[in-house]
């Protein structure tokens, strides 16, 4: 295990939200999608499940996306921004099926508050184990979604089963035509 659970969710769940579209059945695309995004990636705490509270979170999707694709120091200061403006007090927090783990804004507050400060809690992980090429752009020609490689040998370079096979099927075309 790279990292801990609650940081792989968070991390896993950023990414998500920075790839998201605004469609029906994307984590963002309603607030119901929300609300189910929400219960998959056991997020806890303020959930006003209005429209409003959507578009608020819709409006973190480049900020994500800036962290996650941050260079090591860059994403620091990013992160540090992020905490000091939500003026983060980190504490240990058991409960539901999660064990000890932290949380660093009170679960009353804001939800989109609470997704930037879980991201930048999991990006102190990331930074301070200096595991920044986890994530990368998708390297697919055509995409530019965020990859989070958790894999063991670091294989991963597509954001999804159907980047990976496009770019395949492209690439024995390509042998095909020569």
């Amino acid at each position: 295990m790279l990292f801990t659970d609650d940081t792989d969710a968070a991390l896993q769940a950023a990414v998500a939200l920075a790839n998201s579209t605004d469609e029906a059945g994307q984590p963002l695309g309603s607030v119901d999608d929300l609300s189910a995004f929400l219960v998959g990636w056991s997020y806890t705490g303020r959930h006003d499940a209005t429209p409003a509270e959507l578009d608020a979170v819709r409006r973190l999707r480049p900020a994500l996306r800036e962290l996650l694709l941050a260079e090591r120091d860059d994403a620091a200061a990013i992160v540090n921004t992020m905490l000091a403006d939500a003026r983060a007090l980190p504490q240990l927090q058991r409960h539901d099926q999660w064990d000890w783990h932290l949380h660093a804004v009170d679960p009353d507050r804001p939800l989109e508050e609470r997704v930037v400060v879980e991201t930048a809690m999991a990006m102190v992980d990331v930074i301070r184990a200096d595991e920044m090429s986890r994530l990368a752009s998708c390297a697919a020609d055509d995409c530019e979604d965020v990859v989070l490689d958790l894999s063991r040998n670091r294989s991963r370079r597509y954001c999804s089963t159907t980047c990976g096979n496009r770019e395949a099927v492209a690439a024995y075309r390509a042998r095909q035509r020569t």
